[in-house]
């Protein structure tokens, strides 16, 4: 099952592929009728798949998707347009498929099938951090992180620290001595701190050795229980199997 994010400006065309999703056995993440709702959506929910409109008022479906292609772990493109004009522009942006309006069931079938082995293949990366952990190995051994923000540089403990949570231009550090802000990258940090630290959401990783539970939520999704904290970081669909897997093992 896919998590799905459906982008068009006519009402009508969303509630059709919503119902086309749905039928599929795959789940409808959200609805934007336009570029700045969808870039907030996908930074809030994680979605495996967006379905993306081209045509719409303000920036179009493939200037969103260049946007989106240069987010850590962005998800699956699937553009849909009533002209065929703009495939090969559409390819060019690697996306994982091009639908002609109407949207045809089979043809949505396949291609989501097809999204669906490109997203496993892009999590297997990420299934390793935590066979990792689960394994003998050598984390860091630093004990402190460089936070360099516009304040300058400032030193925090790596046992203090609980989770970084990325924004759109700066990551909190969120920790038993209260949070800040710093410059940088998720996946730089996860490539320096793994196994230490595992993805929980394409927007947040979370440090493994201080995790003392998950809750589910009424929504249905899961939130990660960190010790010394209050924060709950949210597990998104698509990396709560990793994390699961994580915890069963230990």
């Amino acid at each position: 099952m896919l998590d799905i994010l459906i982008v068009d400006d006519e009402s009508l065309a969303r509630q059709r592929l919503q119902r086309m999703v749905i039928d599929l056995g795959h789940e409808v993440a959200g609805e934007a009728k336009n570029a700045a709702e969808a870039m907030t959506l996908i930074e809030q929910v994680d979605p495996a798949v967006v379905l993306l409109d081209i045509e719409m008022p303000g920036e179009t479906g493939i200037q969103l998707a260049e946007r989106v292609g240069d987010l850590d772990q962005p998800p699956a493109i699937i553009f849909t347009t009533a002209y065929d004009q703009y495939a090969l522009e559409a390819f060019d942006h690697s996306a994982a498929g091009y639908l002609v309006k109407p949207v045809n069931r089979e043809k949505l079938s396949h291609i989501l099938e097809k999204a669906q082995t490109l997203n496993k293949a892009q999590l297997a990366a990420l299934d390793g951090i935590a066979v990792q952990a689960l394994a003998p190995a050598q984390p860091s051994q630093a004990k402190h992180i460089s936070v360099h923000s516009h304040r300058g540089i400032q030193l925090i403990e790596i046992e203090s620290i609980r989770c970084f949570v990325a924004d759109s231009k700066y990551i909190t550090v969120q920790g038993t001595k209260g949070e800040c802000l710093m410059d940088g990258t998720l996946k730089q940090l996860e490539t320096d701190f793994a196994p230490r630290f595992i993805r929980i959401h394409r927007n947040a990783l979370i440090s493994a050795e201080h995790i003392t539970g998950l809750e589910r939520t009424v929504e249905g999704h899961y939130r990660v229980c960190l010790k010394g904290v209050d924060c709950q970081p949210i597990v998104s669909r698509r990396h709560a199997k990793k994390v699961k897997d994580f915890l069963d093992a230990l």
